[in-house]
This record gives C-alpha cells, structure tokens and sequence, in this order.
C-alpha cells in the first residue's frame, strides 16, 4: 500500500512539473481553449438559420438571433439591467454582513462555533425549492414580492453562505498585531480598516465577492418564485426562450448570460492564485 502510495504521489510531482515547465504562453493558450471551446457551439448556434443532423456546420445562416436581442421588442436591455443591479446589490449586502461576521468567527473561539458555522451551510446544503415556498408566503404579507427589493432578499440566502466562510478562512489567517501596531501610532480606527484591515483581506473579499455575484446572477428559481414575472433577470428570460424551442435566439442569449461573469471572473482570476492565499486557510476552519 506504500509502494501505491508513494507511485501515486511520483506520478502527481511528475504532472505538477510538466505544468510548471509549460511556457507561459502555451498555459494561456489552454487556459483559453478550455474557457471558450465549451462556447463555440452557442456561437455557431446563435448564428445558424438551418442547421439539422448530420450537417457538421449550419447550411444557412443568420443574423436574425443578434438583430432580435439588440432589438428593443427583445427586454434584453432590460433584463440586463436588472440581473446587473440585483447582482451588484446582493454582493455588497453579502460584503457587509459577511465582514463581521468572518471576522468573529474565524478570530474568535467561543462554545457552539461549530453548530454556527453548520447553521451558515445549510442553505446550501438544502434544496432552495424547501424553503422558496415559506419565504414567498412571508414576502407576501409584508408586501415584498414581486419588488426588487424582495429578490435581492431573498438572494442573499445561497449567497451568504460563501461570502461568510471565504471570509471566515481570511481572518482565521490574519494577524491581529498588525491593527494593534497602527492603533499604537494613533490611527483612528476607521484609518486601521482602510489602511490595514482592508489591504489584507481584500484578495479574499474579491473571492468572496466574486462567489455572491455569480450565484446571483445566475439565480433562475428564486427569481422567477419572489419576482413573480415582474422582475425579468436574464436567467428568467433565457429559460423562457429555452422552453420555446428557439435554439439560435437561445444560444445567443446564453452568450450574453454568460460573458459579465466571464469577465468578472478573469478580474477576479489572480486572488485565486497561490500568491494570494484568498482561501488557502480553509483548513483551520
């Protein structure tokens, strides 16, 4: 069994090397194969108007997908703006109460820690169908649903529990003598956040951010159920067109979808990376 153990080990080093003496820009290279080849097909789709088995390629194409999203009949627009507002507002939510409470659960021992940190898990360890229904009967009586407002509420929920343990794996490696030196000089203690705290977490933040936008922009359950057909998102329109049948309308609104959170991803690519250990202190958890 250490013979096993001992070959398995080789053989990773050996992969983990032949990576390593890749040149940089064949890594790039991959790295953009593996990021856009899962996307050619919805962007030859998006572009296809007869395009039926066997045929390799489309036998005719189209403008038609693209004229009809950029057209103001299509609610695009609309729905863009709302995915991006409700997604951005989710993130800075999920932020504010994610800093506090990461910082006292990953600074601080204190009895039930563990039950706590359980408690945090369990929206995403339950199906959001189990709870969706009880939140939109509370939402009704106090006049959320169908309101921006509601949706953005009721995101936070899978949200939060990824913001709060990015952070909580952020402030259980961050050394608190840090603070304590520039309280020492005299710095306010709104000067230690911006100019200390912050510097130091922020690779992390940027993860934990980058986490709560994703899932909120892809929200399609809890949007549609709180929103109640009044707040069109992306995810909302783009399941109404993949029930239709319309594969090219469909395959280029899922390019849309797909291409902020993309962007935001390669943005957010290199507080990943092992120089910023933005979640390299889940272990202590």
């Amino acid at each position: 069994m250490s013979l096993a153990r001992n070959e398995t080990k080789s053989h990773k080093d050996k992969e983990q090397h032949l990576l390593i003496s890749l040149p940089p820009f064949l890594l790039v290279l991959l790295i953009l194969l593996g990021v856009l080849a899962p996307l050619l097909p919805l962007i030859i789709w998006s572009f296809a108007h007869r395009w039926f088995f066997p045929d390799v390629l489309p036998t005719e194409w189209s403008w038609r997908a693209w004229t009809y999203v950029f057209s103001g009949s299509s609610q695009v627009a609309k729905a863009l703006g709302n995915s991006t507002f409700v997604a951005l507002a989710v993130t800075l939510l999920s932020a504010l109460i994610g800093l506090p409470a990461g910082r006292a659960l990953g600074l601080y021992e204190f009895r039930g820690k563990t039950a706590v940190l359980f408690l945090i898990l369990t929206p995403a360890i339950m199906p959001v169908i189990a709870v969706a229904m009880g939140i939109h009967v509370a939402f009704l009586r106090v006049g959320l649903a169908d309101t921006k407002v509601g949706v953005i509420l009721v995101h936070l929920i899978p949200v939060m529990p990824y913001m709060v343990l990015t952070l909580t794996s952020v402030f259980a490696n961050y050394n608190l003598d840090y603070e304590g030196q520039a309280r020492t000089l005299g710095a306010r203690p709104w000067q230690v956040f911006i100019h200390v705290t912050l510097p130091a977490i922020w690779p992390g933040l940027m993860v934990g951010c980058l986490f709560a936008f994703i899932i909120s922009w892809s929200q399609y359950l809890l949007t549609l159920l709180i929103g109640g057909g009044e707040v069109i998102t992306l995810p909302v329109l783009l399941f109404a067109f993949a029930n239709s049948g319309d594969h090219a309308i469909t395959a280029a609104l899922s390019l849309v979808f797909i291409a902020p959170a993309l962007l935001l991803f390669l943005f957010t690519a290199r507080y990943l990376t092992d120089r910023h250990a933005a979640v390299g202190s889940l272990g202590k958890l």
